[in-house]
């Protein structure tokens, strides 16, 4: 099986502004991927042979030596499929490039939104330049609220009083 690494930039994933789903998924993974590299270098570092004529001379039982002898030259190490994990990986990759792109949409389009928010907010009038006709023909319901009010014969805000007293004297 041919192996494939690629060099991935971890640090600039996690601060590209994806999902917290996302960069835990992530860390989880970069977390079980080191794991298994540190694992696999402890198993590389090991022996493999085993010394059976050192154990010839030193046991007196000689036909254990040579079943085991036997035992180990017999050995043929199982193969396993590694497809399915591979097929894994390469959904959970799809997934997470998925999510990324999501995420990167949502976020490209808010900025949108904030860009135009701000520009309106710049091209503002300042406040204290803002006469009722402005604010009228802003906020229609205002006016509505106003009419009705006026018909009623209430002069006065309900809650203005309670929220920012009273200046009658």
């Amino acid at each position: 099986m041919a192996t494939k690494a690629a060099a991935i930039d971890f640090s600039k994933i996690l601060s590209s502004g994806i999902g917290k789903e996302t960069q835990a998924q992530i860390v989880a993974f970069r977390k079980r991927a080191d794991e298994a590299r540190r694992a696999l270098a402890n198993l590389q570092n090991q022996p493999t042979s085993v010394d059976l004529s050192h154990y010839k001379n030193v046991l007196k039982n000689q036909s254990v030596v040579s079943q085991a002898e036997k035992i180990l030259s017999e050995f043929k190490p199982v193969t396993y499929d590694v497809n399915a994990q591979v097929k894994a990986i390469e959904s959970f990759e799809a997934t997470a490039v998925k999510q990324a792109q999501e995420s990167s949409a949502k976020m490209e389009a808010e900025l949108k939104d904030l860009k135009a928010t701000l520009s309106n907010i710049e091209g503002a009038r300042p406040f204290d330049q803002l006469t009722t006709t402005d604010v009228l023909q802003a906020r229609p319901e205002i006016a509505k609220t106003i009419e009705e009010m006026v018909k009623k014969g209430k002069w006065t805000v309900p809650g203005y009083d309670e929220k920012f007293g009273s200046l009658a004297m």
